[in-house]
This record gives structure tokens, C-alpha cells and sequence, in this order.
């Protein structure tokens, strides 16, 4: 392999990296966006659990004005329920259809998962180069 090609071939692996940082920068910012718009117009209910895994829970809840609601993407941060369950939970008054999240919960629970990405990211972009880097090494010595 030639040094171009290695080189070629880092720099690619180092836009990966980039990109996943940038995922993970969008993740938490996100987070932080959906709680700033519930924390802006927020209103409590009780709702019901319908459906619960570890990434995702589908709920029922009603509105003061006597409408039924179900986000159509679930709860914000759903970990730990379990169907049946009865929670509370905020929501934006001005678009409860598509916000809502448990009590007590926020976006800092995005940061570690966040992270967590970037970091195995970054692991298996530091693996490769160092891989191409060897067999580099290796192809320019024989």
C-alpha cells in the first residue's frame, strides 16, 4: 500500500469519526431542544403505559380539554416502565401529540448514550488506523 493510499484511508477514517461526534452532538442537542419546547409550554397528566421495551413506550393520556393523546413516537427517555404502569408525565401544551416524557426525566439522560457512541466510534476509527497503518508498514518493508 502505498503512502497515498494509506493516507487516503486515515483521513476517511478520521471524517467517520467526525461524523459520529456530530451524531452524538445532534443526540444531546436534540434532547435538550424537545425539553426547552415542553419546559416552554408544559402541562402535566396522568398517563398509562400500553406498550413498554427498553427503547420505546406508547402511552394514553388526557388533555384538560378531554382529548385522548398517544405521541405518535412515544415517551421522551421511556426506560423503566413497563406496561399497565400509570405515570405522569409533561408534555407541550402546543404540540402534545408529538412531545411528551415521564416526570422527573430530562435530557441529561442522553448524555451517557451519547457519549457512549462517540467513544466505540472513536475505538473502532482508532483500531482501523492503526490496522492501516501496520499493514502500510508491513507492504512498504517486503
Amino acid at each position: 500500500m502505498t503512502r497515498t493510499v494509506q493516507r487516503r484511508i486515515q483521513i476517511a477514517l478520521v471524517a467517520v469519526g467526525v461524523v459520529v461526534s456530530l451524531i452524538g452532538a445532534v443526540i444531546i442537542a436534540g434532547a435538550y431542544r424537545n425539553d426547552s419546547k415542553i419546559d416552554a409550554n408544559k402541562a402535566t397528566a396522568v398517563a398509562e403505559v400500553i406498550s413498554a421495551d427498553r427503547l420505546h413506550a406508547a402511552v394514553n393520556f388526557v388533555t384538560p380539554d378531554g382529548v385522548l393523546r398517544n405521541p405518535k413516537l412515544g415517551l421522551l427517555y421511556p426506560t423503566h416502565l413497563s406496561t399497565g404502569q400509570r405515570i405522569l408525565v409533561d408534555y407541550d401544551t402546543t404540540d402534545p401529540d408529538n412531545l411528551a416524557r415521564p416526570v422527573g426525566r430530562d435530557a441529561q439522560l442522553s448524555i451517557v448514550p451519547a457519549l457512549s457512541v462517540i467513544a466505540a466510534g472513536w475505538a473502532v476509527v482508532i483500531v482501523l488506523m492503526v490496522g492501516v497503518a501496520e499493514t502500510g508498514r508491513r507492504t512498504r518493508r517486503d
